[in-house]
């Protein structure tokens, strides 16, 4: 594309609602290329191509954003599954495809930070170690043209402003998205803080979006930003799992299976939300008028398709959307076999 891309800030600013297409962990462990549990991105190093599909997938799909595949890539994953001597190559690579995808489809590209699992605010070294994990992530992200940064997934608000603060002091002025995650307390954070108290901090702090992402279902997460929409003057965002959370069980991981176990993560699957209940989500969002927008875990391109047309998009994607007027038995096109539409489908 020859045409620089209108910047996150400039899209906002006109009162454009940007779209973010997420999920790369469960999309690559239904994929068969990435394992539940510590889910770390070693697809990226060892299958760059299928990566690059994706991308390519959720572009397609209706996302004005390419997010680069470094969640859960930081140093203190790769530890885990010992995998720390691939942590630069893994992250430059993720990012590199990332540019290359946002650069041929017009797109942007963000890179992305997240929860480390590490901090804890009753280890004051815990913090330095975040922040070493925050520095080298987007100083690579900024090296390799990332167009604004995502800090997500943060149930912490300590650790949620520590992010920021990274951003600020090494991202080389590119915007901020920041998202925390609300468990089943839905006025609570992880560290105490008040729903309305966490954004009104990342906000000051200077976040340029903030919201919240991943943990919660469409209809579980939209009371939260209902409640946060007078009271935050930045752009809100709203990335949800697609999982049919309730009340009871607001959270994908609070569901229970068939046998009252835990679902999460091998049988979410029976959870997955239909996509008249994105379409709703969407819908509710553009009436809420939020600008920033997604889905989180358990995400797939048919989805963002059906959330951008939900918002009044017509994606690439939406060639092939359903229609069901040619359907042999359901259809009414007038060159269907009468047989089918009028008896067979009495029998259906």
């Amino acid at each position: 594309m020859s045409t620089k891309p209108k910047g996150l800030l400039e899209r906002l600013e006109a009162g454009e609602t940007v779209i973010c297409a997420e999920g790369y962990l469960f999309e690559f462990e239904r994929r068969g290329y990435l394992k539940a549990g510590a889910y770390v991105p070693e697809v990226v190093v060892e299958h760059p191509e299928l990566v690059r599909g994706v991308y390519r997938e959720f572009v397609h799909a209706g996302s004005d954003v390419v997010l680069a595949f470094t969640y859960y890539g930081h140093r203190e994953k790769l530890r885990v599954v010992g995998r720390e001597a691939d942590l630069e190559a893994m992250n430059r690579t993720a990012l590199k495809l990332a540019r290359e995808v946002a650069d041929e489809t017009g797109t942007l590209m963000a890179g992305n930070i997240c929860n480390t699992t590490v901090y804890d605010p009753n280890v004051p070294s815990t913090s330095e170690e975040c922040h070493s994990i925050f520095k080298e992530q987007i100083e690579w992200a900024v090296e390799e043209g990332a167009d604004f940064i995502v800090a997500e997934t943060y149930g912490m608000v300590a650790e949620a402003m520590l992010a920021l603060e990274c951003i600020k002091k090494y991202g080389k002025g590119l915007p901020a998205v920041v998202c925390m995650t609300f468990h089943k307390d839905a006025d609570r954070s992880v560290d105490g803080h008040s729903l309305v108290g966490a954004m009104r901090a990342l906000e000051e702090a200077g976040a340029a979006v903030v919201g919240l992402n991943c943990g919660r279902g469409p209809f579980t997460m939209l009371p939260l930003l209902e409640k946060l929409k007078n009271e935050i003057k930045v752009p809100l965002a709203a990335l949800p799992v697609p999982f049919r959370c309730d009340e009871l069980r607001p959270t994908m991981q609070s569901l229970v299976n068939h046998k009252g176990e835990r679902a999460f993560p091998m049988d979410l699957d029976a959870f997955l939300c239909g996509r008249t209940m994105i379409a709703e989500f969407g819908q509710r969002c553009k009436e809420l008028g939020l600008q920033y927008v997604g889905l989180c875990c358990g995400n797939a391109s048919h989805f963002t398709r059906t959330l951008a047309e939900s918002l009044g998009r017509t994606p690439p994607a939406s060639k092939y959307s359903p229609d069901m007027s040619q359907h042999f038995a359901y259809g009414t096109d007038k060159k269907l076999h009468g047989i089918n539409t009028e008896k067979v489908v009495k029998l259906l």
